[in-house]
């Protein structure tokens, strides 16, 4: 990058960025930070982002301080609590995290994110932890409260069949779709529930995903401690952790097993989610990613699974579940 390609881009985020920042920052409603030519809308609580995929926030990547500042004002009033165990494991629980896993180099991750689980708040919960592989790997290094479950695959990993599977062993009413990466506020379980009691039968409560670099990772996994040190802040993401009543997962046809590898499938698993279902994408909780190496062709257009999204998009999600549904029928699990 030169040094005339660095100022015209301080230069047109001071112009155009920073004023909205400014003002989000003194009101205190860092929720509705957003890029030029974004357009977000409200419902009191939480923002709605009004464009389809996920995007940056601009002013943070070119002016790292501000993202900082906003996932400070962010962690204060929605603090995450790591604990190595749950304080309270009621029977049985109103809520199941589901996470799916493969393989030992994400597994400091997979357990710092469990911790952050630990710390929920104000409502019974479980988490099943659903790890896909040649051969079991991690069971016995899991904390004892977490449900494990194991299966067996010889091809690519298939995140849609671990969610599938870890959905179908869940016993909560309302089920968390997560990823092993990512730490979640105290309140993120009740925050669900909440929505969900409100009569919401799909939640998407994150607003901002705050992305950490390798050396603030690192130091987490040392010290259990999350500071306000975002290298990026993402927005509108339709991965990372989304919510569903049970009944509801079913009956779109859960998550599609035809997705392998990475990409694509939760945008695929949102377009049905819509259709006729009572959806609550109000988001207005931070999220906080933790750094690995980006998965081999997950961003990559001509990668399988994306590739199949932008196929089978033009097929009416109406379309989709019943195929999937018709499918769950010839061969239950």
């Amino acid at each position: 990058m030169t040094l005339l390609h660095t100022w015209r881009l301080r230069a047109g985020a001071l112009v155009h960025d920073y004023p909205r920042y400014r003002e989000v920052m003194r009101s205190g409603a860092w929720r509705l930070m957003r890029n030029r030519d974004e357009r977000v809308t409200t419902d009191g609580r939480g923002v709605r982002c009004e464009w389809e995929f996920t995007s940056d926030i601009h002013i943070a990547n070119v002016f790292p301080s501000t993202g900082k500042r906003l996932m400070r004002m962010a962690l204060h009033e929605w603090p995450i609590a790591m604990r190595d165990a749950p304080e309270d494991l009621a029977d049985p629980p109103a809520v199941s995290f589901v996470i799916g896993h493969r393989g030992l180099s994400r597994l400091p991750h997979l357990l710092t994110t469990l911790k952050s689980i630990a710390g929920q708040d104000g409502v019974s919960f479980e988490c099943v932890v659903v790890e896909q592989d040649r051969m079991p790997l991690i069971d016995s290094r899991l904390p004892a409260w977490v449900r494990y479950q194991f299966t067996r695959c010889e091809t690519d990993y298939n995140r849609s069949a671990t969610l599938n599977d870890g959905v179908a062993a869940a016993r909560g009413e309302v089920v968390i779709l997560h990823d092993g990466d990512t730490l979640v506020p105290a309140r993120y379980a009740s925050e669900v529930l909440a929505r969900a009691r409100d009569g919401f039968e799909f939640i998407d409560l994150k607003r901002f995903t705050f992305y950490l670099d390798p050396a603030e990772t690192r130091r987490i996994f040392e010290t259990g401690v999350v500071r306000p040190v975002a290298s990026t802040v993402t927005q509108n993401g339709r991965g990372v952790s989304i919510a569903a009543a049970k009944r509801a997962y079913d009956a779109i046809g859960g998550f599609d097993e035809e997705f392998v590898g990475w990409g694509g499938e939760d945008n695929d698993f949102w377009d049905r989610a819509h259709v006729g279902r009572n959806v609550y994408d109000f988001g207005y909780l931070p999220l906080v990613h933790l750094n690995h190496e980006a998965q081999r062709g997950k961003a990559d257009p001509t990668a399988p699974a994306v590739k199949r999204y932008f196929e089978i998009r033009s097929i009416p999600p109406e379309e989709r579940i019943r195929r999937l549904r018709a499918r769950a029928s010839r061969a239950p699990r």
